[in-house]
């Protein structure tokens, strides 16, 4: 692979075969051909710009809602990091960099009792994932309090809008080799107790509700349209525990799948896709996977 000769001098962080897995909520998965950490948004810049188009890239945050396929991902995978997770407060909002955690946010706007981010504390990833996925939690996502992002693409730096991402459900239209770097998000000012109260409140019934402390990766699965979320589907076609090698359907909340110790990322696709079997066998609905799957199988 002819990435790493390819790349333009940069200031940042280069790796060539570097491992992945451990980095992720799963735990699992192959090397990067080569991984990049920009050391800021005009090293970024410089990377979008030079990268041959003939060489794949992909972007990759807290890599909580994630599965790295165990041979690895081919070309160049950047991960944002130092340089981009400055946090912002403003008298009615936040700007935050794509690597600033999703908590820390919510927790940052509410110690600035700032209100309407609260929901923030129950996504388990970065900002910049949580904008190009528009992410939501507990009754609201992204779309409903985002201002605009700030996104790198090859021709250079762009500010967006929220109506220009197009938003749809856990999906944004960004522009292609496109990379969000910061965002502004709307709040309102109010009491910071009742802030407060709201965000243990969310933090508590994730903590009761899902296998925060799993080896996982999040939603596994998209709602779909209708009355029943995907879990009540997964749960009547008699999947909640179900295992395949060391890969596991959560008996807390059956939409998350789990690595129970040494599982390969093989093993909790393979898992994915027989629930999946199961689902459309007992009920006609085919779950549309929401946890993104990248990189070579084994």
């Amino acid at each position: 692979m002819q990435a790493h000769a390819t790349l333009p001098p940069l200031r940042g962080r280069v790796q060539r075969d570097a491992a992945l897995g451990a980095a992720t909520w799963f735990r699992v998965g192959g090397p990067a051909d080569v991984l990049v950490r920009p050391a800021d948004v005009d090293d970024l810049l410089l990377l979008l710009r030079d990268l041959p188009d003939d060489v794949a890239l992909t972007v990759i945050g807290a890599a909580s809602n994630m599965i790295i396929r165990d041979g690895g991902v081919a070309g160049v995978v950047v991960r944002l990091a130092r340089g981009f997770g400055d946090i912002v407060v403003e008298a009615d909002g936040i700007v935050a960099g794509a690597a600033a955690l999703d908590v820390t946010v919510a927790e940052t706007a509410a110690a600035g009792a700032l209100g309407g981010l609260e929901f923030l504390v129950g996504i388990p990833g970065t900002i910049g994932g949580a904008v190009a996925m528009n992410a939501g939690a507990y009754g609201t996502e992204v779309k409903d309090v985002l201002d605009w992002a700030e996104i790198a693409t090859p021709g250079g730096l762009v500010r967006m809008a929220a109506d220009e991402l197009h938003f749809a459900y856990r999906h944004a239209a960004l522009p292609a080799r496109a990379v969000v770097t910061r965002a502004r998000f709307r709040a309102v000012p109010g009491d910071a107790t009742v802030i407060a109260t709201r965000l243990n409140e969310i933090r508590a019934a994730r903590e009761a509700t899902q296998p925060v402390r799993a080896r996982t990766g999040g939603s596994t699965f998209k709602n779909p349209p209708g009355a029943k979320k995907a879990w009540q589907l997964i749960d009547e076609a008699g999947c909640r525990g179900l295992t395949q090698g060391a890969a596991q359907v959560s008996e807390k909340h059956c939409n998350f799948l789990l690595n129970t110790g040494g599982a390969t990322a093989a093993e909790i696709e393979a898992l994915g896709e027989t629930v999946r079997d199961r689902v459309r066998a007992a009920s006609g609905i085919a779950l549309e996977w929401e946890i993104k799957r990248i990189g070579r199988a084994g």
